[in-house]
């Protein structure tokens, strides 16, 4: 029998659980995030006041997944967008419906606070990610380009 995975949203005392996945996440993407934006992410997270907030997927009470997501203003809508910027679960916990469950919680928060968009960025050797993608959003067909501000 499979135990149930719950999400829920992060509190100040998951600091190390939290920080397990996002070093794991960063892993993932390669790339080393400094300790101080680190903590300082933990801690906007935390914040009622900043637009960023985060969920923790938990399955026996242990912390297995992470989504992070933004809301902020539009020009096309009067409602704001929320954007889905981090999602990761534990290799080991994949294909568990967990990743799913912490974009729907996503699609919720959103849809509570008025939102009228949900959208998230993927790199294209993502595969496996964007097969649930490919099942619980449309791909709009847009292309990023960006710069780096020194």
């Amino acid at each position: 029998m499979t135990s149930t995975v719950l999400i829920r949203l992060l509190t100040s005392e998951d600091y190390d659980a939290w920080s397990s996945l996002w070093k794991c996440y960063q892993r993932f993407y390669n790339v080393d995030i400094a300790e101080s934006v680190t903590a300082r992410t933990f801690a906007r997270l935390l914040d009622s006041v900043e637009p960023m907030h985060c969920a923790l997927a938990e399955r026996d009470g242990t912390a297995i997944g992470l989504v992070h997501f933004i809301f902020h203003r539009s020009t096309w809508t009067e409602g704001d967008y929320c954007y889905l910027q981090d999602l990761f679960v534990d290799p080991a916990s994949r294909n568990t419906g967990s990743g799913r469950k912490l974009i729907e919680h996503v699609y919720d928060a959103a849809r509570r606070r008025g939102a009228s968009r949900v959208y998230w960025l993927t790199h294209e050797s993502n595969i496996d990610a964007m097969k649930l993608y490919d099942k619980v959003a449309e791909r709009p067909g847009f292309v990023q380009y960006r710069r780096a501000i020194p």
